[in-house]
């Protein structure tokens, strides 16, 4: 799943979905279509489909030729069977704003699966805990990263944390992308606060701070559709 590597499954899809079908891991399967799910019940503001601005603004590298393709978006990717996809146009797709979310939960499983009863699995900013036990959580104060504030504790579920806390560090180049913007100064969203989501599962928490992040909406109307809490820390 990895945009980085050229021989990943990510990059083959980017590289021929267009032209032929794809046999992919049931695992890519997987996250693929939670993409798809979330993208259609975000009205768009989730999706996948950003690789070119992202590697447009440097903040990808430049593995994928993104000068001769007007790019589709996940929505544009489809199944052919179970673990085949093909897409109706040429994509940059990119699963960084999920697939960790989704790892965490395949850790969690793992854990489970050999025999382990309860713990957590913190991936920095994406966190899941299972079991009778609960846990703090802590997450970075937006004006003064090095300090932390308690939110509370959390049981079996999982929450994932979205913040620009180092942007201006070592002139660090940081934003969200709005994949609806038109306007190309609307399209880098620079903020200041903190934005947490908390749901069952990692790869839902993940996906989902982005949704939080641009519609602002802390009962945005998919939140509840995918069991959702949000929380906004201001700077």
């Amino acid at each position: 799943m990895s945009f980085h590597n050229e021989q990943s499954e990510l990059s083959t899809i980017n590289r021929e979905a267009h032209v032929r079908a794809i046999p992919i891991n049931p695992w890519t399967s997987q996250i693929i279509r939670i993409a798809q799910d979330i993208h259609r019940h975000s009205e768009g503001l989730f999706n996948c489909g950003i690789g070119h601005r992202l590697v447009e603004a440097g903040l990808l590298p430049g593995t994928v030729d993104i000068t001769h393709h007007n790019f589709g978006g996940i929505e544009d990717l489809h199944f052919v069977d179970q673990d085949r996809v093909l897409s109706s146009l040429p994509l940059c797709l990119d699963l960084g704003g999920i697939a960790k979310g989704f790892a965490v939960d395949m850790a969690v499983n793992a854990l489970k699966f050999n025999g382990i009863h309860s713990g957590s699995v913190n991936a920095g900013g994406d966190m899941r805990i299972f079991g009778n036990q609960s846990e703090a959580i802590h997450i970075r104060n937006p004006q003064a990263p090095s300090n932390i504030i308690e939110i509370g504790s959390l049981t079996n579920g999982a929450i994932a944390t979205s913040g620009l806390y180092f942007l201006n560090r070592d002139h660090a180049q940081s934003y969200i992308i709005n994949p609806l913007a038109s306007n190309d100064s609307d399209i880098h969203q620079v903020f200041s606060e903190s934005f947490s989501i908390v749901a069952n599962e990692c790869v839902y928490a993940d996906a989902l701070t982005k949704v939080f992040i641009l519609s602002k909406q802390q009962n945005h109307p998919c939140f509840k559709r995918y069991q959702a809490q949000a929380i906004r820390i201001a700077a």
